[in-house]
């Protein structure tokens, strides 16, 4: 685990919808730089929810608790003014324009940067993401979903962000080509962007991260390394789909009490 002073941290946040529905209760995380990071849980947990609180992205959330970033307070800021600081976020369904070339929509990652790197950034997207290149006059909604992902992902990488929030990027998409985009993370975290990653398949999530959370309830129940997480009975029988204790008659005990 990364020492040092923290890129994000949360602290006791609580977020409300409609003003009277607490989603985050209590929360508080703390995520250090260079690391990929996965946070993983039921559908309902919050987790997107907690994406679009750092964002700024609910109004007047998160009620309680204090958003940092790089040491500044994000509480009351308007997201243009959040995403300025360095924060990226690819939504759950992609956010691409579909009327767009893919080249358009990569274009658009550079749009007011005037340095010296752009052209290269460009072509580091193409070298991760091939298809993005051979389909580049090509419009976006005439993508499949893997390499619509792939275009998000590469728009991403080009606002240069110092920390990326990954919202569901495997959804809809075939196990194969799920492991091949998330696979791209890694050069992410290369380049010196870090990660969160929200990600309903734990298996992959913590096969590409660093370091892991569990969220239920609006609460994180356990934190802890990727590896330490996949060998946890309670992550392996409720997320990774491992059976790892039988009764004495051999009849499987589905309804184990958890240890968080």
């Amino acid at each position: 685990m990364t020492t040092g002073s923290p890129l994000l941290g949360l602290r006791n946040i609580e977020t409300f919808y409609l003003d009277r529905l607490c989603v985050l209760r209590g929360l508080s995380l703390s995520l250090p730089p260079g690391e990929i990071r996965a946070l993983i849980g039921p559908n309902g947990a919050g987790k997107t929810t907690l994406l679009k609180t750092i964002l700024g992205l609910l109004r007047d959330q998160p009620r309680k608790g204090t958003v940092e970033f790089g040491g500044r307070r994000l509480n009351g800021l308007d997201p243009d003014r959040i995403t300025a600081l360095g924060l990226g976020w690819v939504p759950e369904h992609r956010g691409i324009f579909g009327e767009l070339t893919v080249e358009e929509n990569l274009v658009l990652g550079l749009w007011n940067r005037s340095d010296d790197r752009a052209r290269a950034d460009l072509e580091r997207v193409h070298a991760m993401f091939p298809i993005l290149h051979a389909r580049r006059a090509q419009e976006a909604d005439k993508l499949s979903g893997g390499e619509q992902q792939m275009l998000a992902l590469g728009r991403a990488f080009l606002r240069r962000p110092k920390l990326l929030l990954l919202d569901e990027p495997s959804l809809g998409l075939s196990p194969r080509v799920s492991r091949e985009v998330l696979s791209t993370l890694g050069r992410f975290r290369e380049e010196g962007i870090t990660v969160l990653l929200v990600e309903q398949n734990a298996r992959l999530a913590l096969e590409v991260a660093d370091y892991g959370y569990v969220m239920e309830g609006g609460r994180i129940v356990l934190e802890g390394t990727a590896a330490e997480l996949r060998e946890h009975p309670d992550v392996q029988s409720v997320y990774l789909g491992v059976q790892t204790e039988e009764s004495r008659k051999g009849w499987r005990l589905f309804k184990k009490r958890r240890r968080w």
